[in-house]
């Protein structure tokens, strides 16, 4: 089972593909990975900043990464693959140790997650006694084990304000923590981690647009950009908001200061809307490609193992996190 029918995916990749390589690739393969899909017991997970091919051809579930990490709990397939980064599947693992976890691509990582460890971690606990870690889930599952609560850009206002004290460090993302810092009475205190495609966006790209539509165009940002973008957008959210946002607005011409792909797959959501874009695009995540999705789930490779103690350290934070999100 997929998002779309044949006819329906056929509709979205038109304006993204050309017609030969739909025909000749991308319907080919999306029937090969559905047909292992169900031979398996398996479930594909696909974030937000895959290809529309991989987005719309084979996912069971899309979304941000906190939707999918609630999937990942929830699922009753046997094994999962998530098409996102290395993280990422690590979270579902976390989350689903019994369950065998897999990713198309080992070398799919982040730049951000990379920016931290666990020593850092333990380093500034110690710098800081006493005060609540809240750490984005962008971030590796040793990360996670030493801190207190997950968070995601989606959610990560309403975390920091529901920790106890005054103080909370705020791990990796520097840019997400000035702009959680805007948001909140709450003392901050960072670490330098940025992410790779939203650190290249500036306040002028954001001015450039406005100057060249004097006719009106809305400005969604990602809050990972730098407080300065941030400002100058008409919005800020995770993926998930940026969607719900669309859905809900009127205006017809919209820039995503973001990755990519969010672009492609909006488009192919919202047909009657305008997107224009600063596009800048995650090497990482352009690793996931239909041809290893379905080598991974043919010979089930590119499993995610993880420690026992990392595991059970780390399944508190992130479902803390979970806790915090959905409690009623």
């Amino acid at each position: 089972m997929s998002l779309v029918t044949k006819d329906q995916l056929v509709q979205k990749l038109n304006p993204i593909y050309l017609p030969h390589e739909i025909e000749e690739r991308i319907l080919p393969l999306t029937e090969e990975i559905n047909r292992l899909k169900k031979e398996k017991n398996a479930v594909i997970l696909g974030h937000n900043y895959m290809t529309p091919d991989v987005f719309w051809g084979v996912s069971d579930i899309i979304g941000d990464s906190l939707y999918l990490s609630k999937m990942a709990k929830e699922t009753s397939a046997s094994m999962i693959l998530f098409n996102g980064v290395h993280f990422m599947a690590e979270t579902a693992k976390i989350l689903s140790p019994e369950k065998k976890v897999l990713i198309a691509d080992p070398k799919a990582g982040c730049s951000l997650a990379e920016s931290i460890t666990r020593d850092d971690v333990k380093a500034l606990k110690a710098k800081y006694p006493g005060v609540p870690v809240v750490t984005y889930v962008n971030c590796s599952a040793e990360v996670k084990a030493e801190t207190d609560v997950c968070c995601t850009s989606a959610n990560a206002v309403q975390i920091v304000n529901a920790v106890e004290g005054d103080t909370v460090i705020f791990l990796p993302d520097e840019y997400l923590a000035g702009n959680v810092r805007n948001q909140t009475t709450k003392t901050i205190i960072s670490h330098p981690g940025r992410c790779m495609v939203h650190e290249m966006y500036t306040p002028e790209d954001i001015r450039s647009a406005k100057r060249l539509f004097p006719g009106g165009v809305t400005v969604i940002t990602h809050p990972e950009c730098h407080e300065d973008v941030v400002k100058e957008a008409d919005f800020s959210g995770s993926t998930s908001q940026m969607v719900d946002f669309i859905r809900k607005s009127k205006t017809d011409k919209i820039m995503l200061v973001t990755e990519c792909s969010m672009g492609d797959n909006l488009r192919a959501e919202f047909p009657e809307k305008e997107f224009v874009s600063t596009c800048q695009t995650c090497p990482h995540m352009k690793k996931i490609t239909l041809e290893k999705v379905r080598d991974a789930l043919l010979k089930e490779q590119f499993e995610i193992f993880l420690d026992e103690e990392v595991i059970s350290l780390a399944q508190k934070s992130v479902n803390r996190m979970l806790e915090l999100s959905y409690k009623k």
